[in-house]
């Protein structure tokens, strides 16, 4: 589970990196005192969680929040406990009152693991994937893959024998794919690379299925 901290004390930030060291799912990726850093961050960089103060100066925990256009899931770091209610609104996944205990931080990080799950996120970093269909997780080999569709918050995943539909956005699928082994084509599609037999001007092919190719896509797949 990928995290970045921000908090405008560096001492908060260090009791944050000391504790997420010793959660072994746990990765910290980055600590920030200046949330403006973050926000370059994260237009870059995909996670997964973020451990955030809320009283800072310029801008508030509760602002940066809803500034964000792609929301991670959000655990509250703060002395105060008047924001709790309004942080529960903008669905926190946790408020964590300084100074907290390794006991009540492990806690917070336990139910943003099992919601990442029930997102239908990366339950291994092995060769395969569970998705939510429904109210089943499916066991899915990323061989079996040869592309995807997405259409609003669902995306089709197109399998050598079947199909399957589950509830996730185009940037959450991209978060769950290897690099290696996947690559997008399109605002709508992704596709397996080694699945393709044939790349056109604008479309590849892909065991008899035509897949549209973006213009703005076309050189990095030919990179690929």
């Amino acid at each position: 589970m990928r995290a970045i901290a921000i908090d405008d004390e560096p001492m908060a930030l260090e009791v944050v990196r000391s504790l997420a060291s010793k959660v072994p799912y746990l990765e910290l990726q980055a600590c920030f005192t200046d949330p403006f850093k973050a926000l370059e961050y994260l237009q870059n960089e995909s996670v997964d969680l973020l451990f955030l103060d809320i009283k800072m100066p310029d801008i508030s925990g509760l602002e940066f929040v809803t500034s964000l256009p792609k929301k991670p899931l959000v655990i509250f770091t703060t002395a105060y406990s008047e924001h709790a209610v309004t942080s529960f609104e903008l669905d926190a996944v946790d408020y964590l009152l300084k100074p907290f205990s390794l006991a009540r931080f492990v806690k917070a990080c336990n139910k943003a693991q099992e919601l990442l799950q029930l997102r239908g996120h990366v339950i291994t970093q092995k060769d395969y994937i569970f998705l939510k269909t429904g109210y089943e997780q499916v066991k899915v080999h990323f061989e079996e893959i040869l592309y995807m569709e997405a259409a609003g918050n669902y995306i089709t995943f197109i399998l050598e024998n079947k199909k399957l539909l589950s509830r996730m956005t185009m940037g959450e699928l991209l978060d769950m794919l290897p690099e290696d082994k996947f690559t997008r084509v399109h605002r709508s599609y992704v596709v397996a690379k080694n699945k393709i037999d044939k790349i056109e001007r604008h479309q590849v092919c892909i065991k008899g299925n035509a897949v549209p190719v973006g213009a703005s896509f076309m050189q990095q797949l030919q990179l690929d």
